[in-house]
């Protein structure tokens, strides 16, 4: 779909910690459509890297619409690409709060020239698991976005 458009992507990942560019360049020919990923792990990271706004972070926290959002925006500033897909949240076992709870991952989609989408996720198993629903979640979400 983005070969067809001549478009690039670009990812930001965080809980997710690189599977998600993983799982895109195990496709034979990828290099033709996947321009970069960003892996920031640590809030430090997201702000340096992506250009995330430290006020973001006190207000809404890691794993949240807004800095899914701000983190997809960047990776869009910050590369070639024409769509960006982002994803924060919370693997476990621990970091999880009645608030934001184990399983519960953010995820944000960015066109170049469109506002991001972001949308909320609460995934059960084990931080594998978790992980790998993460990674499913926003290629669907990609594949969504681009279908005509």
């Amino acid at each position: 779909m983005l070969l067809r458009r001549g478009w690039l992507l670009a990812t930001a990942e965080s809980c997710t910690g690189g599977w998600l560019a993983k799982r895109l360049t195990d496709v034979p020919g990828s290099s033709a459509w996947f321009e970069r990923g960003f892996v920031s792990y640590a809030n430090a990271a997201k702000v340096e890297m992506l250009g995330v706004r430290e006020q973001t972070l006190l207000e809404h926290g890691a794993v949240s619409a807004a800095t899914v959002r701000e983190m997809a925006e960047g990776a869009l500033a910050r590369s070639h690409a024409d769509v960006a897909v982002a994803i924060s949240g919370v693997a476990g076992p621990d970091g999880g709060t009645p608030e934001k709870p184990v399983g519960l991952v953010w995820i944000a989609w960015a066109l170049r020239g469109e506002p991001p989408q972001a949308e909320q996720y609460q995934f059960g198993g084990d931080r594998a698991a978790v992980r790998l629903q993460a990674v499913d979640a926003a290629l669907r979400g990609l594949v969504k976005r681009l279908e005509p």
